[in-house]
């Protein structure tokens, strides 16, 4: 009940939002380096939030510094697809959004060298999971894949997260995928969603290797982070 429930409130959210970034024109248009060639509403991604915004007024403020801090990175994201927001401002905000992360999660219990090892990772991540948002359906597969993986892992092997945030997030990649997840996407992901999910991501990963204590949960980001690697080698050959 709860899934459906959320699936259906995230869908009716969709719909409004694309109303209003009709309306305020919040648009993406092609250019030569694009793989889409019509003007497409930019930040569909934006459902991700809400349905992390969703399971926090379900589980009345559970992980308030994770939520803190996705606030923090959408917000940022989500203005920057509307008008340019300068690298500095951007990567200040990103920065303190991963800190109000690493709180959340008990990292601050390491060493100073490996917070800030941790910090430099994750923003690598983050920027990785937003150059690879250009392909119909690559955020929304490759994030739908993993939690899916990681929902299992919270099923069978090890609870590591509330299984409500992971039902809220399949629900809202769900959504997303059936306006993404196709030859003419009706929206892109934009940097809201992006970087959202990125930042999602390293939350519900972080849990499960704090929780277990193995390192070795990291290889579910494997398959996206080869992928981006050989991608900007490509872009690199391309002088793109």
């Amino acid at each position: 009940m709860y899934f459906a429930l959320v699936l259906f409130l995230l869908f009716i959210i969709e719909l409004g939002y694309f109303r209003l970034a009709d309306k305020f024109n919040i648009i993406d248009r092609p250019n030569e380096r694009s793989s889409h060639t019509q003007i497409t509403l930019r930040g569909g991604g934006v459902i991700f939030y809400f349905g992390v915004l969703l399971f926090f007024l379900f589980s009345k403020g559970v992980y308030p510094w994770f939520f803190a801090g996705l606030t923090l990175i959408t917000g940022i994201s989500f203005i920057d697809d509307i008008k340019s927001v300068s690298q500095g401002v951007r990567l200040i905000v990103h920065f303190t959004a991963l800190l109000f992360l690493f709180y959340g999660l008990g990292l601050f219990a390491l060493p100073i060298w490996g917070v800030l090892l941790l910090l430099i990772v994750a923003t690598g991540v983050i920027n990785a999971y937003n150059f690879m948002d250009g392909i119909n359906g690559i955020t929304g597969g490759y994030s739908l894949v993993l939690l899916l993986g990681l929902t299992y892992v919270n099923t069978v092997v090890e609870t590591f997260v509330h299984p409500y945030l992971l039902y809220a997030m399949l629900a809202a990649v769900m959504v997303f995928n059936f306006f993404n997840f196709r030859v003419k996407a009706r929206c892109f992901a934009g940097d809201v969603g992006s970087v959202g999910m990125a930042f999602i991501l390293l939350f519900l990963i972080g849990r499960l290797m704090w929780v277990t204590q193995d390192l070795s949960w990291i290889l579910f980001l494997v398959v996206y982070g080869v992928d981006s690697v050989l991608t900007i080698i490509h872009r690199l050959l391309l002088k793109e």
